[in-house]
């Protein structure tokens, strides 16, 4: 049986499901791409290749076996994307919830039965319909869960909306010890510089007590403020429009003092080298156009 335990997104980590990207399947159609930045690379021919992918993936599950970490892998479905293990599920102390996403996507969540199946069936949570929610807008961090949604009327008119009230209000209920914050994210169908798809690409704790923070991620600057008064304004790394949307917030957190980060992020590692991480640097540019990055494909099962 596996022991979940996630209390936080830097705790040393111990087991993780990474996200695999062979037989990744043709190049979506504009009109079926979730996102403005897939979107944007069909449109331009330039939307990655499965090959590139695969050595980009490869490369962190390397990293991962370097620092003794057990990874899971989906099972291969033919021509279908399942490179973002992050959307499909996410585990907070010792449930795994099951994510509601997109309805063509289930398959990929049934593709890490064999993780599931090693779980005691009392700790797999799935949420009643109506809750919509993403791995990538949950965030535990110790006492609190940070969530990523977006609550206005329009919200069915937004693709890249992925994480409503309802789903809010029931971790709240699931997890009632503990502090259940959200945050409205900013949301665009068409330009990808305006959409914050989930609150991981926009801030992310590292650390014990530091975090990445993009100001025009958030609709409601007293909710950015909020975050920036709770870290401290010297533990936090700015980043810019374009730095957003080449996914720099989302790094991922072997330990409290090991990052993995993308190769080309250079004023962000060059930061994190300076505040005393060890950054494991890896190329992950063809994945990115995807508009999801490290903690994107990856869902963390066990932390210290």
């Amino acid at each position: 049986m596996l022991q979940l335990n996630v209390k936080n997104e830097t705790s040393r980590l111990r087991a993780v499901v990474l996200g695999i990207a062979t037989s990744n399947g043709p190049v979506p159609k504009v009109e079926d791409c979730y996102d403005p930045k897939s979107r944007q690379h069909v449109i331009a021919g330039t939307y990655p290749k499965e090959e590139d992918m695969v050595i980009e993936m490869e490369a962190v599950a390397e990293i991962f076996k370097k620092y003794d970490v057990k990874v899971f892998r989906p099972e291969v479905i033919e021509n279908y994307n399942q490179i973002f293990s992050r959307d499909i599920a996410f585990v907070i102390e010792d449930k795994l919830i099951k994510a509601n996403i997109l309805p063509d996507r289930k398959r990929e969540y049934d593709a890490i039965h064999h993780v599931v199946d090693q779980i005691n069936p009392e700790n797999v949570i799935e949420l009643p319909r109506e809750c919509h929610v993403e791995g990538g807008d949950v965030m535990p961090w110790n006492d609190y869960i940070f969530v990523g949604t977006y609550s206005g009327s329009d919200y069915s008119d937004y693709i890249t909306a992925r994480t409503n009230t309802d789903a809010v209000i029931a971790l709240q209920e699931l997890f009632p010890e503990k502090t259940v914050k959200a945050f409205e994210l900013r949301k665009s169908n068409d330009d990808p510089k305006e959409n914050a798809l989930h609150l991981d690409c926009c801030f992310q704790p590292i650390g014990k007590n530091m975090a990445i923070l993009h100001k025009n991620g958030f609709l409601i600057e007293k909710e950015y403020q909020w975050l920036v008064d709770f870290f401290g304004e010297e533990n936090i790394f700015e980043i810019s429009k374009e730095e957003m949307y080449n996914m720099n917030s989302n790094v991922f957190s072997i330990s409290e003092e090991v990052i993995i980060s993308e190769k080309n992020f250079t004023r962000l590692n060059t930061w994190l080298r300076e505040k005393g991480f060890t950054v494991e640097e890896v190329p992950y540019a063809e994945i990115a156009k995807q508009e999801g990055l490290l903690r994107c494909s990856t869902l963390p099962l066990i932390r210290d």
